[in-house]
């Protein structure tokens, strides 16, 4: 388990972020569309997995911009960003952001998700839902990249994860 904060309360995840050079766990997630996304799906890119608890927050959805401005015509890669969201919610948020280049994927029916990357909150006020995390995963599948942000509220280190994603 990982410790992190909300607000400066310390609350626990579920487990461990995957290692760098651990293969990347597997996963089922939806998209915008209702269907199942698996990591086979974005086979031979680079993923740029932003976990984040909610895009209904200001912190994921400023995170989810940055992300998606800094990543613009690279076709190398791929930005998925991942919460407990509904599909639809996150459809609204992209299309509202006008942005085209981000992958949004619901847990509704992959919730070991949040387990296999050791991000699930379990217990405090957001327990249930993912702390914020970066995982960048090369083209075999490899994590290159790996970061639990301690303080929720915080926004990730985004020059490292882009950084990562260029190797």
């Amino acid at each position: 388990m990982a410790e992190i904060t909300l607000r400066g309360t310390p609350c626990r995840t579920s487990g461990e972020l995957p290692r760098v050079g651990d293969k990347a766990p597997d996963f089922r997630l939806v998209d915008g569309k209702l269907e199942d996304a698996t990591l086979a799906r974005f086979a031979g890119k680079t993923k740029i997995v932003s976990i984040v608890p909610s895009l209904d927050t200001s912190v994921c959805a400023v995170s989810t911009r940055k992300f998606s401005e800094r990543l613009a015509g690279r076709d190398d890669a791929v930005l998925l960003v991942v919460s407990a969201d509904l599909p639809f919610a996150m459809r609204r948020f992209c299309s509202a952001e006008k942005l085209v280049n981000v992958v949004a994927l619901s847990m509704m029916r992959g919730r070991a998700f949040a387990k296999d990357y050791g991000v699930l909150i379990v217990d405090g006020p957001f327990e249930g839902v993912t702390g914020r995390a970066v995982i960048v995963i090369d083209r075999d599948d490899r994590v290159v990249h790996a970061e639990l942000v301690r303080e929720i509220g915080d926004e990730p280190d985004y020059d490292a994860a882009l950084a990562a994603a260029r190797t």
